[in-house]
């Protein structure tokens, strides 16, 4: 279903994700990501989201950031897509998390859905993403900043 998301979102050629990868994601030696499968009352899968958890520095406490929300076009406006959400929030209430985050695309119509369980968007703030050659390049500068270096945290 992630390349299906990835057909929908009109970026199909960007998606490389294998079975192996996502199972050593989830369920590896220390999985940093957690999943939720929706399925129709015959077991078959129909929709999915993939999350990890966040922090606020200013909240001071974890948060859960929503990566991918997935449900398949048969099974749209059935209550699924606010069944994984609802999930989420009840982790999030369960644990004492504060925040419940995702991005979007623009173009999305799923703006309307999540309008209607009082999600609103965050204005203000532009997502930027380092990737490929340029990450490589910023990463060989981890060594030197004017004299400062890092202390391990953990």
């Amino acid at each position: 279903m992630v390349h299906e998301l990835a057909e929908y979102e009109q970026a199909a050629e960007q998606c490389h994700l294998t079975v192996e990868q996502l199972h050593t994601a989830l369920f590896g030696p220390a999985p940093a990501l957690y999943g939720h499968v929706a399925v129709d009352p015959a077991g078959e899968p129909v929709g999915f989201m993939l999350w990890f958890l966040s922090f606020s520095t200013w909240e001071g406490g974890h948060g859960i950031h929503l990566e991918d929300l997935y449900v398949r076009p048969a099974a749209r406006g059935t209550g699924t897509g606010r069944l994984l959400l609802a999930a989420l929030a009840a982790i999030c209430v369960e644990r004492g998390y504060q925040r419940l985050e995702w991005v979007m695309l623009d173009w999305n119509p799923a703006a309307g859905f999540y309008q209607a369980i009082d999600a609103h968007p965050v204005d203000q703030w532009v997502p930027y993403r380092l990737a490929g050659a340029a990450l490589r390049r910023l990463a060989e500068q981890a060594t030197t900043a004017g004299g400062a270096s890092l202390a391990p945290t953990g």
